[in-house]
């Protein structure tokens, strides 16, 4: 059922005078499939979703299905800290059809590990497409315990995945000791340390502007080809931590591919523009690692 492994992109989600860029997001779709790219997440964190309004996070979906035309798959993300908006938002993106889910764990209301678990079993029940979890506690401020990832795997099928963004690579060795779940890196500094551990790929904030040099990367882990992995994962290190570092995600991403033409400058509050010293130094290092 899980076809999610190598590089998957976080897309971003241009905007232009307010509104979608539906132009702009065609170009980026297609730069990232001519690239190679195993697959596209629209309406994650990088996507701004917390910022789209229903009928856009639905449009964004299905354009991008539209768009890929079955030619890499679409991992959706329909997560909310509301159980039946994170439903409503996930049968949408079944019908319109994505190939699975990417749940972020309920934000700001912090619900306990039970809580957590039948917040994801309502909507593994409800759908029919595989269900990637998505635990990230720097974000929602609360953290899906591996008890609770390996419960959920073992009990519904379609729980496939987690992406895993704590920061903390012990915890994807526990993980993999207690079930069989797939591991995606939600951290691009950390995708080749935890494909050396058996993580099957990574959903890239940095393959939006660079893809082909994520794809050498998870391309060669998934091969067993170790020197190449960490040559690759040493070519791109500088840059995925500074997009990560410089400002929030995704300002620095969207940034950087406004810099290369790919998109306009454009947030919606509360994120704004980088400050001009932190837009130079991310400038300085786009001119010193000229990935693609």
């Amino acid at each position: 059922m899980n076809r999610f492994r190598g590089t998957l992109t976080a897309l971003v989600t241009p905007f232009r005078d307010g509104r979608l860029d539906l132009d702009a997001l065609e170009r980026l779709v297609e730069r990232q499939i001519d690239a190679g790219v195993d697959g596209l997440v629209p309406c994650g964190t990088t996507g701004e979703s917390p910022t789209l309004s229903v009928a856009e996070h639905d449009e964004v979906i299905e354009r991008v299905v539209h768009l890929a035309r079955r030619r890499v798959p679409v991992l959706a993300g329909t997560g909310s800290n509301n159980t039946a908006e994170a439903l409503r938002c996930s049968r949408h993106a079944e019908k319109s059809g994505a190939d699975g889910l990417l749940l972020v764990s309920p934000y700001y209301n912090k619900p306990s590990q039970e809580g957590l678990n039948r917040h994801f079993a309502a909507v593994a029940e409800g759908v029919g497409v595989p269900i990637v979890l998505y635990n990230i506690p720097g974000r929602t401020g609360v953290t899906i315990l591996n008890e609770t990832i390996q419960r959920l795997f073992e009990s519904h099928k379609n729980v496939v995945a987690v992406k895993h963004a704590t920061g903390r690579i012990d915890d994807v060795s526990d993980l993999m000791q207690m079930c069989e779940i797939d591991v995606l890196s939600g951290d691009d500094p950390l995708t080749w340390p935890l494909m050396s551990l058996g993580a099957r790929g990574v959903v890239s904030v940095l393959s939006n502007l660079a893809p082909r040099a994520v794809k050498r990367l998870t391309s060669a882990a998934l091969a067993g080809e170790s020197v190449a992995a960490l040559a690759a994962h040493r070519a791109i290190q500088p840059l995925a931590r500074a997009l990560l570092s410089l400002d929030t995600n995704p300002v620095p991403i969207k940034t950087a591919l406004a810099m290369r033409g790919l998109c306009a400058e454009e947030f919606r509050l509360p994120l704004c523009p980088l400050t001009p010293r932190k837009r130079d130094e991310l400038g300085e290092l786009l001119d010193r690692f000229a990935l693609e």
